[in-house]
């Protein structure tokens, strides 16, 4: 074994604590009105009738969502806002808050999770606790940070309670939220972690280990995006074992963003 695999699998064994000094869409200001629901759903109707733009960073006043918002319509600040106001699904009633993403949008690399925990629903980001520690050291040993080149989302945006699986409902609830992220974002390649990534973007019901060890294909808006499939953090915690493997796909991802 090298220098360099050495300090590789020294980062992911001994999780690091850092502070973050970014958060994606961070004092994303709450939209003002105090409209009832009623008013506010038909403004946004006879809005579209009349074919009249919203401005692309017009915020969403919670409690007013409403199938007719068009999401190719919004932003990445807007479309943080529809996400805070949405209640498309039960699980708008058990949340502290949505955990819309962290990093930029323009990093080469988009990182998908499954859902929230009960540290992401309280801080509002995605991949917190040890499982985040786990996978900033895994980004850090290839020279890639949520800082600087990755931007990571999940699958839902909002915490199913006890931190269970995600429902087929709240999967295909949370779905437009997540294909307009990555067509606002545009990465280079996308890692997906767990599962439930897996099935969303993939279509797929495979296991994680009958997907991992190649390259998969995710269209979006045109776009054919590369995408490998790996384990989640939150299980390597678990199945230490398997972290040879995790590696083995980031070196995967590796060699597939290199020009």
């Amino acid at each position: 074994m090298n220098s360099r695999q050495a300090q590789i699998l020294q980062a992911l064994e001994i999780p690091v604590w850092q502070l973050r000094s970014t958060r994606a869409g961070a004092g994303v200001e709450s939209a003002a009105g105090e409209a009832a629901e009623a008013a506010q759903n038909a403004e946004i109707a006879a809005a579209a009738a009349s074919e009249v733009q919203q401005p692309a960073h017009a915020q969403i006043s919670r409690g007013a969502w409403t199938e007719s918002i068009d999401l190719a319509r919004l932003d990445w600040d807007a479309l943080q806002s529809a996400v805070s106001a949405c209640t498309r699904c039960g699980l708008c009633k058990s949340r502290r808050q949505t955990v819309f993403a962290a990093g930029r949008p323009g990093a080469r690399w988009m990182v998908v999770g499954e859902a929230p925990g009960a540290e992401e629903d309280q801080q509002g980001e995605p991949f917190v606790g040890q499982a985040g520690k786990l996978l900033d050291n895994m980004l850090r040993s290839v020279g890639a940070s949520r800082e600087r080149n990755v931007l990571i989302a999940n699958v839902l945006k909002c915490r199913p309670p006890g931190n269970r699986n995600p429902e087929p409902a709240e999967v295909a609830a949370c779905a437009p939220y997540l294909m307009r992220q990555i067509e606002l974002a545009q990465p280079e390649f996308l890692l997906l972690l767990g599962k439930f990534a897996a099935s969303s973007l993939l279509h797929t019901e495979g296991s994680i280990a009958s997907l991992r060890g190649r390259i998969h294909r995710v269209d979006v808006a045109g776009r054919s995006i590369p995408a490998v499939v790996s384990y989640h953090p939150a299980y390597l915690l678990r199945q230490p074992e398997e972290k040879a493997k995790a590696w083995a796909d980031l070196k995967l991802a590796v060699r597939t963003m290199q020009p």
